[in-house]
């Protein structure tokens, strides 16, 4: 015969209990070997989708989004072409083994609805010329190629950057100048040198900060190599 009430909860498998830490060691072994097989998996997606050169040097990486079913634009942009991108300027993080893939800290950004003034994704963009000076060399070099509705990460390194070209800047990661003293905080690239930033810190060049609190934080930041994770949205 049925009997009616609450069914008996499920047994605990023994494998569920072998997961739960008995104590802090254990809890910190568990912790270190998610962070391992972690770092493994992401050392293996970089490998499997190796960065590209372009012809003037600069590395970036395509982005293929997990579970997206749209194709890109047969829209290429193209040396000359007026475009309008979305962006994300990101400081490298701990487990970027080629200096582009992994995860990473929003410095600034433009249409993706991270900033104050911008209430939802594609509020505002970044339009620009490619080819003009006034812009960053990175975006200049690595947009040329793009489909309408790719992603793709661009390596900007300082001297294509926000760093003035000058030799008494020309310190930081791929540099060739003397540079100051080494920044001992910094993981990814050790090489990163430590410059008067207001001297070296190139205001004019595109896209820039719009805010005095990300304008310091790009002041921090822009002697390293960094990310620009970019979305093109229109060739005009």
């Amino acid at each position: 015969a049925l009997v009616k009430g609450n069914a008996p909860p499920p047994k605990k498998s023994a494998s569920s209990e072998e997961r739960k830490c008995r104590n802090v060691e254990e809890c910190q072994e568990q912790a270190e070997r998610a962070e391992e097989i972690k770092a493994q998996q992401e050392a293996e997606k970089a490998a499997a989708n190796p960065p590209k050169v372009t012809s003037r040097g600069t590395n970036y990486l395509d982005i293929v989004e997990e579970g997206s079913t749209t194709s890109s634009s047969d829209k290429v942009a193209r040396d000359g072409d007026t475009v309008e991108v979305h962006y994300k300027v990101l400081k490298l993080g701990k487990r970027s083994y080629d200096g582009l893939s992994g995860e990473g800290t929003v410095v600034f950004s433009r249409g993706y609805a991270l900033e104050d003034d911008e209430k939802v994704i594609g509020d505002h963009s970044f339009k620009f010329t490619l080819g003009d000076n006034q812009v960053i060399s990175a975006l200049n070099d690595a947009v040329p190629g793009m489909a309408v509705g790719a992603l793709r990460r661009i390596s900007v390194t300082p001297q294509n950057g926000w760093e003035k070209n000058t030799k008494a800047c020309d310190g930081g990661p791929g540099g060739s100048g003397a540079g100051g003293e080494l920044k001992t905080d910094y993981v990814v690239v050790p090489t990163a040198t430590m410059v008067e930033q207001e001297a070296c810190f190139d205001k004019n060049k595109l896209p820039f900060p719009l805010t005095y609190a990300q304008e310091r934080r790009m002041a921090q930041r822009f002697d390293q190599s960094l990310i620009m994770e970019v979305r093109l949205v229109n060739v005009v």
